[in-house]
């Protein structure tokens, strides 16, 4: 059973191009294999995904599709992006496992860890697009001048721009663990966090202005769980730093000794 996954290289050992293809070829084939069972499920189950991302939608809108066949290959859109959200443990691992033979191994535990709690941040961020985002944006969107048009909300800009918002949000929440993987790296501080806070918060503030709700009041509620979230990465990189500090002069000691 073994010979139908690629084998893992360990941190120095030399491999061949050829080998470096044929193993990136098997974890491809490992995604896809992933992805083809996991879409045929999403599309099962695709009246309910899609009701679910009509949740945060006014009451009193509705979607309408235009042409024929727009009903069906919107389903099989909605479908194949939930396919790839519930395939993704699987893609990261194997795109992981590609690259983690070219990091020395105590770095592979870090960002074995870092890619854990990364997942739940993840899911938080989408959770907070989703129950309180979304719902104050798409009413402040569909009923603007609502006087002057005729609003109707086409299906697939709609799921388009839904899927679009909650990656982002779930994308934004990760802000911590890559900050925090670039102190543990020792590539930045929590003083040059501290420090650097102001441009970090214009930074965040136009990064929040590219997200698809555009919305004075969405805004608001997308910049505030930034900047709190940057001030507690640095304090949490302030506490982390003292106790990695501690192993980098052990390390240290171990390979003067």
């Amino acid at each position: 059973m073994r010979r139908w996954f690629p084998r893992r290289l360990t941190h120095g050992e030399e491999a061949t191009l050829v080998e470096h293809l044929d193993e990136l070829r098997s974890r491809i084939i490992i995604c896809l294999v992933a992805i083809v069972p996991a879409f045929l499920l999403t599309f099962a189950f695709n009246e309910r995904i899609m009701e679910w991302l009509t949740g945060p939608l006014p009451a009193d809108r509705d979607l309408v599709t235009f042409g024929v066949t727009e009903p069906f290959t919107t389903s099989i859109k909605v479908s194949l992006v939930a396919a790839l959200a519930l395939a993704l443990p699987v893609l990261l691992w194997q795109a992981w496992a590609f690259l983690a033979p070219a990091v020395e191994p105590h770095f592979q535990r870090v960002v074995v860890v870092m890619v854990a709690i990364g997942t739940v941040l993840f899911a938080c961020g989408i959770a907070f697009m989703y129950v309180v985002v979304l719902p104050l944006a798409l009413d402040f969107l569909t009923s603007y001048n609502e006087e002057l048009f005729d609003i109707q909300i086409r299906a697939s800009y709609y799921f388009s721009f839904v899927a679009f918002t909650l990656l982002a949000g779930g994308l934004t929440f990760l802000m911590p663990m890559f900050l925090l993987g670039l102190v543990r790296l020792r590539v930045l501080s929590a003083r040059q966090l501290r420090v650097n806070r102001r441009y970090a918060f214009v930074g965040l503030l136009v990064f929040a202005i590219l997200l698809p709700t555009v919305d004075p009041v969405s805004l608001f509620f997308e910049v505030v769980p930034l900047v709190l979230l940057y001030e507690a990465t640095i304090w949490v990189a302030l506490l982390m730093e003292r106790r990695w500090e501690r192993s980098w002069e052990e390390e240290w000691a171990g390979g003067e000794a």
